[in-house]
């Protein structure tokens, strides 16, 4: 039987993954449904299969964040500590409605949740952190800018003679196989993280051998909780990331989804946990500016880019926070 520490830990888990798509699965349809490719349901019901199928995918960024982050067994106390951490910082930028990346406020506070528990830095995996955090978390969004850029310049030249109708037709139809591709990579990256966090959980509770890879239920569970949340609070991040930025149209919305699910899944093939948000804001704004820099709204940008720098450091003071008051309990 598992202990009521372990229950706790998994029902905050399921709990942040459900949060999670709040902010992160809704960006994978939240071009389509502004440029009216698919309606909102049909949207959500398609990217959640499509979460499902890309969720049990791979483990190569669940196993990142379960052996390549901390070298030291976790108590389950520090595991709930970094979760809390998570979620908060989660339901504070859902509430001011503001995309920050789900990923690095989990492994943030797990950084700063672990540091409470040992002591200090030196059970943190620095080099796993930088190459597998750090580094990811400043190239996949410049990735993404790049090739929204060159894909959308691409899309010009190849429908220069082709009239407006015609091309606002074509797009219209591609944006649903580019929204399936994104919504596929994004379960193959995103809904992997918490996979990770459960599988520390259930190794420290003695559940799992450690190595053993993420259980099935594990992964169906986290990716029906992603797309729960994608279906109840999805709209507000949706609106930031689908008006805020540009003026969304058929054709921009095709070659964002897919410049940004091509970045995802190289991201995803290195082990490195990316942040949907970012890399498809940034794929926006590089499809935008091809239009002309007027075309992006760099004040809306500037305030995104802000909340990516703040969160890692602000998630690893609310980890060591929380797991200081569970310290003490």
């Amino acid at each position: 039987m598992p202990s009521p520490l372990l229950v706790a830990v998994l029902v905050i888990a399921f709990a942040f993954e459900f949060i999670n798509g709040f902010h992160d699965t809704a960006n994978a349809i939240a071009t389509t449904v502004y440029t009216r490719a698919l309606s909102p349901r049909v949207a959500i019901l398609s990217s959640a299969a499509m979460n499902f199928v890309g969720a049990l995918t791979s483990e190569k960024v669940a196993m990142t964040i379960a052996t390549g982050l901390v070298s030291v067994q976790l108590g389950l106390h520090v595991i709930l500590a970094a979760l809390l951490g998570a979620v908060a910082w989660d339901l504070f930028t859902w509430w001011f409605s503001i995309p920050s990346s789900s990923s690095h406020a989990l492994i943030g506070s797990l950084i700063g949740a672990t540091m409470v528990f040992t002591g200090g830095p030196q059970d943190v995996i620095w080099e796993g952190v930088l190459d597998k955090v750090v580094i990811p978390l400043f190239t996949s969004p410049l990735i993404g800018l790049a090739l929204g850029f060159v894909f959308m310049n691409l899309a010009f030249e190849a429908f220069a003679d082709v009239t407006a109708h015609n091309a606002n037709s074509f797009f219209h139809k591609a944006q649903v196989a580019s929204s399936m591709f994104m919504a596929y990579s994004h379960g193959n990256n995103d809904a992997q993280k918490t996979m990770g966090i459960i599988t520390i959980a259930l190794v420290s509770a003695g559940m799992l051998d450690a190595g053993a890879g993420v259980p099935l239920w594990v992964k169906v569970l986290c990716a029906a909780m992603m797309a729960l949340g994608t279906a109840i609070g999805g709209q507000r991040i949706m609106k930031t990331v689908g008006q805020g930025v540009t003026k969304l149209e058929p054709a921009i919305g095709f070659v964002c989804q897919t410049a940004s699910a091509i970045a995802i899944e190289a991201m995803t093939a290195l082990g490195a946990p990316v942040s949907t948000t970012q890399v498809l804001t940034t794929s926006i704004m590089g499809a935008g500016s091809a239009k002309g820099i007027k075309n992006v709204r760099w004040g809306v940008a500037g305030s995104i880019v802000t909340a990516w720098v703040v969160t890692l450091p602000a998630t690893m003071c609310l980890g060591a926070l929380f797991a200081l008051v569970a310290e003490r309990f």
